[in-house]
This record gives C-alpha cells, structure tokens and sequence, in this order.
C-alpha cells in the first residue's frame, strides 16, 4: 500500500476567492478542523520545521499534512517516513494555493478524525500572500541566511501572516541578521503578529511554536 497519493490539482474558477474561502473555513468549523497555511521562500526550513513539529506534537492532536509543489514529491515522501498522514499536491505550474485547491487536497487527504491539517505551501513569498486558502490562520517561516530586510521587500506577507516564525537561529553567529529590526519592522506592518525564534536543526523554540498550535486547535474546536 502506497505510504501517501500524489494529487494533481487545478486553479478554482471562482471569481470571488473569498467567498469561497469563508466557505470552506465554515465546513471546517463544523468538522472540527484546524487548517493551518504556512508559507516560507524555499529552503527556509518548512519541511524540517513540520518534522520537528511532529516529533512534539503527534501524541496530542491528531495530525494531517499537505504538501504543495509545482512537481516532485520530496517533501511528501520526507513526511510519510514519520507515519504522519500526508498527500502531495502538484499545482500544475501554479505558484499559489486558492480555497478550490486547497479543498481539492483537503478532498483528497481526507479530513475525519483529524484535528490540525497543515498546508505547506508553494515556495515563495509573493504569490501565496495573495490568495486566501480558507485556512483558519496563516503562519510564515523567515530563515536568517535570508536577511533582516524581507519584512520591507515582501510587505504583504508579513501584514496576512498571524505568527512569525524566524528559523535558523542557530546560524545567527554566521550572518549580519538584525533580530530585532526584524521585529519591528514585522511589527509595524502587523501590529498582532506573533513572533516566535527556532532551530529546526536543534529543536530550540519548537515547544513554544507547538504551544501556540494546541491552543489555536483548541480555541477553534470549543468555540
């Protein structure tokens, strides 16, 4: 039996987005679902950062992972060795995620039972920012080795995202990366952001991201 599907999916054709991101945030109210969006530049750390996620959280919330790429299906097959339900997306060229899609993969990896469905989704920090997937909350990784400077190139991005998350922090030693001009250039375009700095390599911050993960599951399941 094949350890996880490869699904080939399609750009919606609704004109409203929106409408039919809110659509599908209230299907998922109802199941119980937590869809979590988490976007990063590629190599920022996604896929490690899930692994590690996994490692502190799989005994306490029962877990679903999307992996979105234009082609390939490295990450599916990373994430399938740790036993975590887990289904590729292709996206047909597509550099973003819309709800249609989204849904189609939610269709596809099957919801029940499950309580936090991550999407990773398509790498880059421009096209992903500008579609609303239907997700309950949206979350971004910043690698160091990318420089302090993104929140001013990338603005949109960091105004939609809920939680920050800045990787490699274990690499600081190595590169001119200003924590806290990060922050507060973040913050300004985000007032509500949440912050929060890990080592997907050494497991440093992971707890704290995991934390703020079981009690936004928990929020959204009670209310």
């Amino acid at each position: 039996m094949e350890a996880y599907r490869i699904m080939e999916i399609k750009e919606g054709i609704f004109e409203n987005n929106e409408n039919h991101a809110q659509s599908l945030r209230e299907k998922l109210k109802k199941e119980k679902v937590f869809l979590l969006n988490l976007m990063s530049s590629p190599g920022a750390g996604k896929t490690t950062t899930l692994l590690k996620t996994i490692g502190q959280i799989d005994t306490k919330l029962k877990l679903g992972i999307m992996e979105a790429d234009i082609d390939s299906d490295v990450d599916a097959n990373t994430i399938s060795k740790t036993g975590t339900k887990v289904i590729q997306l292709h996206t047909g060229g597509m550099c973003h995620l819309d709800a249609e899609m989204t849904m189609q993969g939610l269709e596809g990896l099957g919801t029940d039972e499950l309580d936090l469905v991550v999407l990773e989704n398509v790498g880059n920090l421009v096209c992903p920012a500008e579609f609303d997937t239907g997700a309950v909350k949206n979350a971004m990784i910043l690698s160091v080795p990318e420089g302090d400077d993104k929140p001013l190139k990338y603005p949109l991005m960091f105004s939609i995202v809920d939680v920050l998350l800045i990787n490699k922090i274990d690499a600081l030693g190595y590169f001119d990366f200003d924590i806290e001009a990060v922050k507060e250039r973040a913050t300004k375009l985000n007032p509500n952001i949440k912050i929060i700095q890990i080592s997907a390599k050494t497991g440093e911050g992971i707890s704290e991201w995991c934390k703020w993960l079981e009690e936004e599951v928990a929020n959204w399941q009670q209310a």
